[in-house]
């Protein structure tokens, strides 16, 4: 048969939708996606593959009564939570108000439909009986098969049938912004979304409060009350990511900015097994991040901004600033400034700002590069708004103080080194005021908001107010420290006169006195340069004077000397305040240097984890390089677990709570601090431990930091502890997780079997400790690799142990392929598995293999300090 053709008939978009519309309705949509001839009607969800956020019709507390809008919210939360809207501005009506019906049926129910047609493809919502639009997608692609999908990061995503993401609900947020969302511009069009809050609790339309980016500069996001800017965050200064964890919740934040060629984003990620967590623009104008209480079934305000009195933008006027660092905010004028209207200023009304003191405060005639003025520096300082971005073409400091000052209006710059987070190739933003400076803050430590040094300009020979106050606040410190070490000086003299000093290395000057001829001989001009780039480098991170450790650790006696390792000694130490620390004192001879103690401090300043060490400060004054951390009053792992007489305070919930902290601590690092840290020297010593047993991974000179898409990595100058190495890494100079991973394993191993990896004791004519548990477990007897002091223990269960044992082999395997994921080990070590597949067999690495198979030239070498290892070999 042969069917004629019929005549050609003009379909428009609409007609297709309409169409769609009122065809009668098959099927009801089915798990987490919406398709063709499938809609959505009131009181039907799809929910997300993983559970945490359903989609569907509701209606807000105190709304309307009839009215309904359909929405997003958190799926497994008692208190409906709504993040997303789709129709705010326009509500559609259930059932057929006019009749009072209230059925839901197809025919008087609103509905959301997916319209598939040629001329397009898009997500529809009808009112009630199939009438009006009120709300639709408005995508401009078309294609038969495509599908919307509720994702569970909370996306709603219509997808085409080869996986393109056609519209996104991420895209067009409403009063939140919850993880894996982006806030900024694209550099093309200098616009972006919003998010806009509700107009009040029954009403979701869009209120009159909003967050963003700065469409003027793309450096800073703000908050405007309709048109007018309310509220300001700090400048952007390149950092990628920043943290932060909060205790109530157990919740690290982690907010990272990302810059490329089509887009500079915002987004934030918080770590895994943390509760739900939001941000939210306020009614009321707040900004704030709330993350669930599951204790008290709540919502708990972790941060608010603005966060105090005078916070709000502008609020102490032209050339005032909002002074935080106090007890209660307050307004103060710039220095070389005064209140424009002391009474006003005195009532406590700031809104006029400030001016300049005196006519003979006045800056220099404009006349060049070198006018006369000086810039006057104001550290601690969230920076003015209304700044004027400069070109690349300005790399330094120097030059961007230059640029001020060749502009006769310039008042103040600021500068900051952009080189490690542009994708475009900047290096620098240098950024100027030619106009009133106006929303400054001193913020000092105040979270989410990033201090810089703001450069005033001032007359030549200004002495201001700070200039006077500085000498008070140095003054009376110095006097009161030479007091003091002058007492300490006695103290140490009485103490070491009859004693000849151990090591050239341990010898200290107390700070203020001077250096002798042989100390500046043994100096050289390329530590002088290192010591310098160190100094600049400590800017960014807290800062302890010299003479407060001196004191703190008595001059780093022999009695504060707590250990040491391949970077110099750890001294204990009692702050003033009474706060104990450790000091990590890099000595002269040590195997690390300049670069491993930088990559430490950057690091483990930018990593914030409950399993981390927690760095406090940094000196770097004269020759000194030290880390200040918290002190951990149990030490390192080693010195317990394999110490006979004390190993009994590990009983077994103990070394199981310290192999998942190390887990989580590996995780972390890994996966969920957004910067993919591979630490490269984890061992037993490298774990610290708590009061509470609590374990605190340690010792990051050796890390290093992968990009978003990198895997793995490739070094000539291999580094770590003999046995914990993975054998690609010691052989072909190959790192990635997966070689943490295999140290986690050697670890796991010891703290089950409380054996050394090094020792040839206990393992029972094997080559070693690893090749020793595969023996066991293959033939059945993986109990016998206990420790015998907890083997028999109450405490102990077995089945726990030997899932250690299995998770171990499991990790410590040859081909990196084979070993688990950190987020499979944690997952396995909280719920368990009974089908964990079996591991192979590992190589033996014996001593030749060492020595002869890596080609190791007279340079390498393989240094042993009372059992702190650090060995440096070259791969193939």
């Amino acid at each position: 048969m042969e069917w004629s053709r019929p005549a050609c008939i003009p379909v428009t978009a609409a007609a297709v939708v309409l169409l769609l519309l009122l065809l009668p309705r098959f099927c009801s949509p089915a798990g987490d996606k919406l398709t063709p001839g499938e809609s959505l009607l009131p009181g039907e969800t799809i929910v997300s593959d993983g559970g945490a956020f359903a989609l569907g019709f509701f209606a807000p507390s105190n709304a309307t009564p009839g009215r309904q809008y359909v929405g997003i919210w958190y799926n497994n939360i008692p208190v409906q939570t709504v993040v997303w809207v789709a129709n705010r501005d326009a509500p559609v009506t259930v059932g057929d108000a006019r009749s009072g019906n209230s059925s839901s049926s197809s025919s008087s129910a609103p509905s959301l439909a997916l319209a598939n047609g040629s001329a397009s493809t898009d997500l529809v919502l009808s009112d009630a009986g199939g009438g009006r639009v009120v709300w639709t997608t408005n995508t401009t692609s078309s294609g038969t098969g495509s599908t919307a999908v509720l994702l569970n990061s909370g996306n709603f995503v219509l997808r085409s049938p080869n996986g393109t993401t056609l519209w996104q609900s991420f895209d067009h947020p409403t009063d939140t912004f919850i993880p894996d969302m982006k806030v900024g511009l694209r550099y093309r069009t200098h616009d972006g979304a919003r998010i806009v809050s509700w107009r009040g609790p029954g009403d979701p339309s869009p209120g009159t409060f909003s967050y963003g980016m700065d469409p003027r500069t793309s450096l800073q996001m703000l908050m405007w009350n309709g048109t007018r800017t309310y509220w300001r965050s700090s400048a952007w200064t390149g950092y990628m990511t920043v943290s932060r964890y909060h205790a109530t919740t157990g919740t690290v934040i982690y907010v990272a900015v990302v810059d490329s060629e089509d887009e500079i984003y915002m987004t934030f990620h918080v770590n895994d097994g943390a509760p739900p967590t939001r941000y939210v623009v306020t009614g009321a104008g707040r900004f704030q991040l709330l993350s669930w209480n599951r204790d008290a079934s709540a919502w708990t305000t972790l941060e608010s901004w603005p966060s105090r009195s005078c916070s709000p933008y502008g609020s102490c006027g032209a050339y005032g600033y909002c002074d935080n660092t106090l007890a209660v905010a307050t307004c103060r004028c710039l220095d070389g400034f005064e209140p424009a209207s002391p009474a006003e200023w005195s009532g406590g009304v700031f809104s006029r700002g400030c001016r300049r003191r005196s006519q003979q405060q006045a800056l220099a005639p404009c006349g060049g590069e070198d006018d006369g003025d000086a810039f006057l520096d104001m550290p601690n300082m969230k920076v003015p708004d209304r700044f004027v971005l400069l070109g690349t073409n300005v790399s330094s400091g120097d030059e961007c103080a230059a640029e001020c000052r060749r502009n006769c209006s310039c008042v103040a710059y600021a500068y900051a080194n952009l080189r490690r987070s542009s994708a475009k190739g900047d290096t620098a933003r240098c950024l100027v005021w030619t106009a009133d400076l106006v929303d400054a803050q001193m913020v000092g430590a105040l979270w989410g908001v990033t201090a810089e040094t703001l450069h005033l300009r001032v007359p030549a020979g200004f002495t201001g107010r700070k200039t006077r106050n500085k000498i008070v606040k140095i003054v009376l410190p110095v006097l009161a420290s030479i007091s003091l070490l002058s007492c300490i000086f006695l103290v140490w003299f009485c103490k070491t006169r009859d004693k000849t000093s151990s090591s050239e290395s341990d010898k200290k000057l107390v700070p203020g006195s001077v250096q002798t001829s042989s100390d500046l001989a043994e100096r050289n001009p390329t530590e002088d340069l290192e010591f310098a780039s160190i100094r600049s480098f400590e800017k960014e991170l807290p800062s302890i004077q010299l003479s407060d450790i001196v004191a703190a650790t008595k001059n780093f006696s022999r009695e504060c000397m707590v250990g040491r390792g391949g970077f110099g000694k750890v001294y204990k130490g009692t702050l003033l305040g009474g706060r104990e620390v450790a000091v990590k004192r890099l000595s002269r001879d040590s195997e690390q240097g300049t670069e491993e103690f930088k990559n430490e401090a950057t690091l483990i300043s930018k990593l914030q984890h409950r399993n981390l060490v927690r760095l406090l400060g940094c000196c770097t004054e004269g020759a000194e390089r030290l880390l200040v951390y918290e002190y951990l009053a149990n030490k390192g792992l080693d010195a317990i677990l394999f110490d006979s007489e004390r190993r009994s305070l590990l009983d077994w919930p103990t070394r199981l709570g310290i192999i998942k902290g190390v887990a989580r601590g590996l995780l972390y690092l890994h996966q969920d601090s957004r910067l993919t840290v591979i630490h490269r020297d984890l061992k037993a010593s490298n774990v610290l431990l708590d009061a509470e047993m609590r374990p605190k991974i340690a010792d990051f000179g050796m890390a290093q930091i992968f990009g978003d898409n990198q895997q793995k990595a490739n070094t000539r100058r291999v580094v770590g502890t003999y046995g914990y190495i993975a054998p690609e890494y010691q052989t072909e100079g190959v790192f990635s997780v997966k070689s943490d991973v295999y140290s986690f394993g050697v670890l796991v191993l010891e703290i089950v079997s409380g054996v050394r990896i090094s020792s040839t004791d206990n393992i029972k004519g094997s080559p070693g400790l690893v090749a020793y548990a595969w023996r066991l477990w293959n033939e059945g007897n993986a109990s016998d690799l206990m420790d015998s002091s907890i083997s028999q223990s109450e405490s102990c269960v077995l089945d726990e142990a030997l899932l250690c044992v299995h998770v171990g082999l499991l990790c410590v395997q040859d081909d990196p392929n084979r070993r688990p994921l950190m987020s499979s080990v944690v997952s396995i070590l909280e719920n368990g598995s009974v089908s964990l597949p079996t591991p192979d067999k590992p190589a033996y690495l014996a001593e030749k293999i060492w020595n002869r198979g890596l080609g190791l030239e007279g340079d390498d070498v393989h240094n042993s300090r009372n059992s702190m290892t650090m060995t440096v070999l070259k791969g193939r």
